[in-house]
């Protein structure tokens, strides 16, 4: 990925560019020292200067009132704030009328920056106070005053805080009075620029010791930079948050989120002051101190998958190649590329205007749709679907280009979702709430209404990525998520009975990815590298869930890893420095799953033999359980030497009803209810009672008795004979209520249990027999 410059011969401005801001991705403002606002139309080039200010008047921060959120009708900024030297800030409409000025400030006002839903303006000043204004100019609250200059300000993603400059300090203050402040050294020089993006919560500053420096929201450092020659002027984050933009003397850097850089330019600017990004995220303009306004495009981004690699080379124009036979193709668009995306055997390209959907097999006719909106902000690929994100809506598309389904929630705002809290499965379409995140929506693809009960998924800490599986079916669909504590959790999609709950598979996550092809995850935990080869293990026999992971050393990745895919057996990390590392995993546990998809019993037996591994006999003792092949079980169980578990699948086996091992099956998963539900539908009360003293649930089995009105006695006689052996006496009141009177006789529980058995044998061959008979012609 690199910048492509473009500047003019000459400047359009006689003095330096103070700052500049964009109204649509085609139309930029530029404020100069020669106090002329000046228009940039870069579809025709030409520039119109819009007004001159008063001679008093040197213009040093402006910031265009924000669109409002999810309404069509006002598609541009239509009045901005523009703040001075002389103290004042002035609201001026898009035709260069000023609207009102206000006093603001003593000395300078440095900075000026509406809120997100444009309810509020924040102005700071040379003489440290900062300012909280209304819609139309009206003071609200000085929220600080100190005694240093304030250079810069930034709005967090909720407009619930402000971030401000103190000299060397970086501070945080919500508008609640008494809240929590937080302040933390940045830099070692005065601190110039500071910006805090909304869709990843990370904050950017820059500062005269010449570094740029990235941080989360808490102010812990995420990267800091090597010291540039001069001073950092500005600093911005791209509206997605995927990347930022540095400006410094004769500099303009592209960088990552996490910090490294992509591309470094030098053009001629002299310092630059101000650095916008277009509302597409495809191109930059900087304010440059020698009268210049600079323009940059994003160019030659990359996307690859598999044999294919995809290179965005001109701002309309993509190259293919294949590596396998490094054929080539072009591929020509009669609008900007904005965003694109390429997985699952397609290429989805969103322009300004339109969508193009390629095939891998086919690259010369495309699919093609007109979008309702132009800016699409996120791409995600399933199987079967792709998923587009713009300024007011969720689109779910087919890859013929038919429009799938559209969903939507209370306070959804499309503006701040990213990859890491949307995720798309071929069934399934889950979105981690803004407003409370602990709380993750869950959509059915087909019609975009709530999955099930309609009930949202709650964890206890806030959510930070979420992930859905890709394969298997619908109704054992799981979500993998990461939360703030870095704990990595699973759950099932659909809500009902013992699966709500939320079982933790690992802890200290700081990312993770589903393959594309099975229902295998990987994650980066600490220093190791894991990959859980079968994570329903959690919910049918948790002993032998370590027995399923593969694991090795990740200390050579860096400090913050991230997995950028995880395609066939091929898992792609890139470092914190930027490079790209591939680790392959053993392909054997995908060809597993496939078998045992399949119902291949007895070829998934055959490849273990061939494997010998531990973990894939582990994987597919906890698949057999999960699709009740208790013959195969007993196999992998064996193989890993779980003798204890081997004898209990072999007790299953002499059970005389199918339902009495049904139930034993769910016991071995530990799905106790369950299993209790089974007996009592089967009418096998006694099992029922049964099973619960086997587990000692005293109460249960007692409950369960007396509601059926059987086996009192023995409840009573297994109750006593287990506090002879602790040597204890009876305490519980129901236990004694029951008690009073009552001869236990075991001679006689014993004939009863007997009794019980014989009817439930007789039971299971007389509806055996009646089958066969209903089978005869």
């Amino acid at each position: 990925m690199r910048l492509k410059i473009t500047l003019l011969k000459e400047p359009k401005h006689q003095e330096l560019v103070s700052c500049v801001g964009w109204t649509t991705a085609e139309e930029l403002y530029s404020c100069s020292d020669d106090h002329q606002i000046v228009k940039w139309n870069l579809l025709t080039s030409e520039t119109t200067q819009i007004v001159k200010l008063p001679d008093d008047i040197y213009p040093i921060d402006f910031h265009w009132f924000p669109k409002s959120l999810g309404v069509k009708k006002q598609t541009q900024a239509e009045s901005f704030v523009l703040t001075s030297s002389d103290g004042k800030f002035h609201l001026i409409s898009k035709l260069g009328r000023v609207e009102k000025s206000i006093e603001a400030h003593c000395g300078a006002v440095l900075a000026g920056r509406w809120n997100y839903e444009g309810t509020a303006l924040v102005t700071v000043g040379e003489d440290g106070q900062i300012k909280i204004w209304s819609k139309t100019g009206m003071l609200r609250s000085i929220l600080a005053q100190q005694g240093t200059p304030v250079y810069s300000v930034a709005w967090g993603p909720d407009s619930e805080k402000v971030l401000y400059t103190a000299g060397k300090q970086l501070i945080i203050k919500p508008l609640q009075p008494n809240a929590k402040v937080l302040q933390w050294k940045a830099h070692d020089g005065i601190i110039l620029k500071v910006d805090w993006n909304s869709v990843n919560d990370l904050i950017l500053s820059a500062g005269e010791d010449c570094k740029y420096k990235v941080w989360d929201s808490y102010g812990r450092p995420l990267y800091n930079s090597q010291p540039h020659e001069h001073p950092i002027t500005s600093v911005a984050w791209a509206p997605d948050g995927e990347l930022f933009a540095v400006g410094s003397f004769h500099t303009l850097r592209l960088c990552d989120k996490t910090g490294w850089s992509y591309a470094l330019e030098k053009p001629n600017t002299g310092s630059i002051f101000n650095i916008a990004w277009s509302i597409d995220g495809t191109q930059i303009a900087g304010a440059c101190g020698n009268g210049h306004v600079v323009f940059a495009h994003v160019v030659e981004q990359h996307w690859e998958w598999k044999n294919f690699q995809v290179t965005l080379t001109k701002r309309r124009a993509m190259q293919v190649r294949n590596v396998l036979n490094d054929a080539v193709d072009l591929l020509e668009f009669r609008d900007r590329v904005i965003k694109a995306s390429l997985n699952y055997a397609h290429l989805v390209v969103s322009t300004s205007l339109q969508c193009y959907v390629f095939s891998t097999k086919n690259w010369n006719t495309p699919i093609i749709f007109d979008l309702k909106e132009g800016t699409v902000s996120l791409i995600l690929q399933a199987e079967r679907h792709f998923l587009l994100v713009d300024g007011s809506s969720i689109y779910l598309y087919s890859y013929e280009g038919r429009f799938i389904s559209s969903p939507k929630f209370p306070g959804m705002r499309t503006d701040i979702l990213n990859a890491q809290t949307v995720s798309l499965s071929n069934d399934t379409i889950a979105i981690r709430d803004k407003a409370d995140e602990k709380i993750i929506f869950l959509f059915e693809a087909s019609t975009g209404k709530p999955l099930g009960d309609g009930k949202f998924l709650s964890h206890k800490n806030e959510i930070l990525e979420i992930a859905l599986d890709q394969k298997g079916l619908t109704n054992d669909r799981k979500i993998a998520f990461i939360d703030k504590n870095r704990d990595l959790c699973i759950t099932s999609v659909k809500r009902f009975g013992k699966e709500e709950q939320i079982i933790k598979l690992g802890t200290m996550v700081h990312t993770l990815a589903w393959n594309d092809t099975c229902n295998i995850l990987c994650g980066l935990q600490d220093t190791r590298f894991i990959v859980w080869y079968y994570p329903n293990t959690v919910y049918v026999d948790r002993d032998i869930l370590p027995k399923t992971l593969y694991e090795r050393d990740a200390s050579e990745f860096s400090k913050n890893p991230h997995i950028v895919s995880f395609v066939g057996n091929q898992v792609t990390i890139r470092r914190a420095d930027g490079s790209l590392v591939h680790i392959s995993i053993s392909p054997y546990p995908a060809i597993l799953h496939e078998y045992v998809s399949s119902s291949k019993w007895e070829d998934a037996v055959r490849l273990c033999r061939f494997v010998k591994e531990q973990t894939m006999w582990a994987c597919l003792a906890a698949m057999a359980v999960a699709n009740r092949d208790m013959t195969t079980a007993e196999i992998a169980y064996a193989a890993i030497g779980e003798i204890d578990k081997v004898q209990y699948i072999n007790s299953i086996k002499s059970l005389p009803s199918k339902e009495s091992k049904m139930a034993h099956i769910l016991l071995f998963s530990g799905n106790i209810q369950e299993a209790e539900i089974v007996l009592l539908q089967a009418g096998l009360v006694y099992q029922a009672i049964q099973i619960n003293i086997n587990l000692y649930n005293w109460e249960r089995a007692l409950e369960l008795a007396v509601k059926y009105k059987t086996h009192v006695d023995t409840v009573l006689a297994y109750r006593q004979k287990f506090l002879e052996t602790f040597g204890k006496q009876e305490t519980n009141k129901r236990y004694l209520h029951y008690a009073e009177g009552l001869q236990i006789d075991w001679e006689k529980i014993k004939a009863k249990i007997e009794m019980e058995i014989t009817k439930e044998r007789e039971q299971s061959s007389s509806s055996q027999s009646s089958k066969s008979m209903g089978l005869k012609p």
